[in-house]
């Protein structure tokens, strides 16, 4: 087999494994399911597949492949994101309004651009293999962090509904002892983070750069439920001291007093998963809050949140295993099995950090349309590590950069610890 038919080889595998778990992931919905958004930050289990799928066709089919008629012209109003330098999108806001094309039909679309990718794949020259090879990776890695929001967005469309509706019926097993709280101890002095390996990276990963740290020290282990309902009956909820200005108002117009999705019923706590409505796990690492709730918590506790810095620098020696996606749970456990001193880095919970999301020093946007797809959103957003139990494990690495708004709280976000030293 010769390079061109290996890397050929190696990257139809990766389409079609990725392109089968997202099939994978909507298999439990019923017709229905598909078309709920019900609120502006999720979107209809339907469009994530059609938009994936779009990505693959505008930006690989019909630019290289001569011969590739188009499923749908208006496929690409429809289901184009955000790339303005494309086309004008379809309005986010009312992706639900869209009872057709109907799901039988966006089935159709992907298995019409999958047979046109496959072929394609088959017969590329190794030129035409190179120039597409980069962008083949980023629509892979896309479609992944669409898979982590087809999750999260049916968890948020079912917790809606007063029949609470369960997804599957798979639950955690027992877990492991939760070790106690400790602080690692880093010194201060110049470290380097960011990408430098030769395999795939986003653009807002690199370049690896140099940065200042004083000493600090950051917990062992993410804050447990049980920990945080420790904040919540002391009166956090009530108390402006610990809050930034913005989630102080946040919290009073939206009626927050615990994470999204507990609810206090005779007296116990209960979360809805997508297995169902649980009791809260008090080892569980705590999930679903904002970044105004972790920093509230994290000065209730007389701490702080690490900067993204801080997190990348203590965790460059911990292997990446955990809770991920591939479990197929999608909820955190309480198993802290781990062979470093280090537990839960990686997995269960995406861990705010109280970092902006700006540019790393001397990074370049991708040039053209991909150009759009990160740089454009370092703006009043905030850094998150690690990677959730809604996160395939072969997605995240140690320089991952997530981003999300202050007050998102759909996705599964926790906290880990920091302190001066």
């Amino acid at each position: 087999m010769s390079i061109t038919e290996q890397k050929s080889s190696l990257l139809l595998e990766s389409y079609q494994q990725i392109r089968a778990f997202s099939d994978q992931l909507t298999a439990p919905l019923e017709p229905e399911d598909f078309v709920v958004q019900s609120i502006p930050d999720v979107s209809p289990p339907k469009w994530h597949l059609a938009h994936t799928t779009w990505f693959f066709e505008t930006f690989i089919l019909i630019p290289y492949h001569p011969k590739y008629n188009p499923f749908n012209e208006t496929f690409d109003y429809l289901f184009n994101s955000y790339y303005e330098t494309h086309g004008k999108p379809y309005p986010r806001h009312a992706r639900g309004l869209l009872s057709r094309p109907s799901v039988k039909e966006i089935i159709q679309y992907r298995q019409h651009v999958d047979e046109s990718m496959l072929n394609f794949l088959v017969n590329c020259n190794e030129n035409k293999l190179e120039e597409i090879a980069p962008i083949l990776e980023i629509g892979l890695h896309h479609e992944q962090q669409h898979q982590e929001l087809l999750i999260t967005d049916i968890k948020y469309n079912f917790s809606i509904n007063p029949l609470k509706p369960i997804y599957h019926d798979k639950r955690n097993g027992a877990g492991s002892s939760r070790p106690d709280m400790q602080w690692i101890t880093f010194q201060e002095g110049i470290v380097e983070t960011g990408y430098s390996d030769e395999g795939f990276s986003f653009d807002n990963e690199r370049p690896s750069h140099k940065s200042w740290l004083d000493a600090y020290a950051i917990a062992n282990r993410p804050v447990t439920n049980g920990e945080y309902l420790g904040f919540v009956e002391d009166g956090g909820y009530q108390e402006p001291a610990f809050w930034l200005s913005e989630g102080w108002s946040k919290i009073k117009d939206d009626h927050w007093e615990a994470p999204l999705y507990w609810e206090s019923i005779d007296g116990n706590w209960y979360t809805f998963t997508l297995s169902g409505m649980m009791k809260v796990e008090l080892d569980e690492p705590v999930t679903h809050i904002s970044f105004y709730e972790a920093d509230a918590f994290a000065r209730w506790s007389g701490n702080r949140l690490p900067t993204e810095t801080e997190w990348e620098h203590a965790m460059k020696n911990v292997e990446i295993g955990g809770n991920f996606a591939d479990n197929e749970m999608f909820h955190p456990n309480s198993d802290y099995h781990s062979d470093n001193q280090m537990y839960k880095v990686f997995g269960d919970v995406w861990e705010w950090t109280s970092s902006p999301y700006t540019l790393y020093p001397g990074s370049e946007p991708l040039e053209g349309t991909l150009g759009e797809y990160n740089a454009k959103f370092m703006c009043n957003q905030m850094v998150l590590r690690g990677g959730s139990c809604a996160t395939h494990s072969t997605h995240v690495r140690h320089s991952y950069r997530n981003f999300f708004h202050p007050d998102k709280r759909w996705q599964y976000s926790g906290i880990r610890l920091a302190r001066d030293e």
